[in-house]
């Protein structure tokens, strides 16, 4: 049997302005690292197919599939806060679209597919260790319940290619409700190419926000709605610990997933000002400032589509001011309610927000673990004695916020087990930890996959007890603390 893609192509068929058509670039000895199965069969494809040869050579790119229609997406972006009128796809090639099973439309992407008339003189090639990086962190995003886009694949491709050294070549293929990024928006708002504007917006709210299709204003509607996903998003990855590390314009997706894993990282020690991205010399995106880089990043898209608000620019401008008012109390709500329910508290009360930034400050002058700080409050719910207090360097801060803590709880009805169950689900024990990521990548460069593999199956069921693998949980050990991630570009 051949290998069979059922896409039904809807970006493709907007004007050739909205991207270049290319096809992969074929590579030597395609040969298959990983295939998720579970996303395959809600892909509608067939994963035993998929693991065949000619499964591999289309996942790495040297055949294309009957019915692909194989573009690079055009878009621009603001990196670092830096506008670039043209960027789009270097290394990435869109082979079309599927349905799957819940009738949600997907991107079947290819990443590392060759170069693209956007590769601004790179190789549009991927080396093996972002490749793996991408996989583990979005699929560990997925099971933690986070919007993000997919890995479908991950393959080795037979060659080098030279990123200061020769590592292994690797295609990813990435899965997402679409690639539309604020930088696509700001592609033709830079060209003043209004009718552009105007087809990717409705594009966009036939894909992502059909409801608004039929709104009276539904080009103030959609700014309102990607506001409110993109406020909700950034209080999900604070509250689980995570850093993007370049979160540019164009890598801000329209359908608030989270998009291009390149130098993310989950925190280990609790610090607000956390960096890790290697080219965030400026501290951009530390960890507690991706809200405000988020607002910034709407404003962008917010200019976009002034055009289409209003023909009076001042009225257009306070009308997108109105909407974009709305992002700091969406995410300062979301983010509050999931504090809460990492604290064990099912009820809202005065002086909540107080007692658990007051736990934050005590975490970050401790040096505390984030992940296993609150984990660890869960079984401290139900026993005084629980060791939540060893991940402070003095146990005694832990103690004297404890108190509060516990005054607090009796406020409530629920009892201890039903409050720690409620604190489990809500809070992992296993994230993909950067010394574990680096580690997995060594071997893998080593050709020993084995690493991989468990890594993956254990940030599956980021919420379960895993005992067999609770070494997983450990934070670093200082010679194993990951002090950069890099880009990989």
């Amino acid at each position: 049997m051949t290998v069979h893609f059922p896409f039904q192509n809807s970006y493709a068929a907007l004007p050739d302005s909205f991207f270049a058509r290319v096809a992969p670039t074929p590579v030597a000895a395609p040969r298959l690292i990983k295939l998720n199965r579970p996303l395959a069969l809600q892909l509608g494809l067939d994963p035993d197919l998929l693991e065949t040869a000619e499964g591999a050579a289309i996942l790495a790119g040297k055949s294309v599939p009957d019915g692909a229609d194989p573009i690079a997406m055009a878009y621009a972006g603001h990196q670092f806060g830096h506008f670039v009128p043209q960027l789009g796809d270097g290394r990435a090639i869109l082979l079309g679209e599927v349905i799957d099973r819940d009738g949600v439309r997907r991107d079947i992407q290819l990443k590392g597919s060759g170069p693209t008339p956007f590769s601004r003189r790179g190789d549009g090639r991927a080396a093996l260790g972002p490749v793996l990086r991408e996989y583990i962190v979005s699929e560990a995003m997925f099971a933690l319940g986070i919007p993000t886009t997919r890995s479908l694949a991950a393959v080795v491709t037979g060659e080098h290619v030279i990123r200061e050294v020769a590592l292994p070549g690797a295609v990813l293929t990435r899965v997402a409700s679409s690639h539309i990024r604020v930088g696509t928006f700001q592609f033709f708002a830079a060209r003043r190419d209004t009718d552009a504007v105007r087809a990717l917006a409705d594009h966009v709210i036939a894909r992502h926000y059909p409801a608004l299709r039929e709104v009276e204003r539904r080009y103030h509607a959609l700014l309102a709605a990607v506001v409110e996903r993109q406020a909700n998003l950034i209080a999900r990855w604070l509250l689980v610990g995570f850093i993007h590390g370049v979160m540019n314009t164009d890598n801000s997706a329209i359908s608030g997933e989270t998009i291009d894993y390149g130098p993310c990282a989950f925190m280990d020690a609790y610090n607000p000002s956390q960096v890790f991205s290697s080219i965030d010399e400026m501290g951009r995106y530390a960890y507690a400032n991706q809200p405000r880089i988020a607002l910034w990043n709407l404003t962008r898209l917010a200019e976009c589509l002034l055009p289409l608000f209003s023909d009076e620019q001042e009225k257009a401008i306070a009308e997108a001011q109105d909407i974009l008012g709305a992002f700091t109390e969406t995410f300062s709500t979301a983010y509050q309610a999931g504090l809460r329910r990492k604290v064990g508290l099912f009820t809202e009360r005065d002086g909540d927000e107080a007692l658990i930034q007051d736990l934050l400050d005590a975490m970050a002058k401790n040096q505390a673990d984030f992940t296993l700080t609150f984990r660890k409050l869960g079984d401290a719910a139900v026993d005084d004695s629980a060791d939540a207090r060893a991940q402070f360097m003095e146990p005694a801060a832990f103690d004297e916020w404890a108190g509060c803590w516990r005054a607090r709880l009796a406020l409530e009805s629920q009892g201890a087990a039903e409050r720690r169950a409620a604190m489990n689900a809500v809070n992992p024990i296993f994230i993909p930890r950067n010394h574990r990521v680096e580690a997995v990548i060594q071997a893998a460069v080593n050709d020993d996959y084995a690493p991989f593999e468990e890594l993956v199956q254990v940030l599956a069921k980021p919420f379960d007890d895993q005992p067999d693998y609770a070494a997983y949980a450990d934070p670093p050990l200082p010679d194993q603390r990951v002090l950069q991630t890099f880009c990989g570009t």
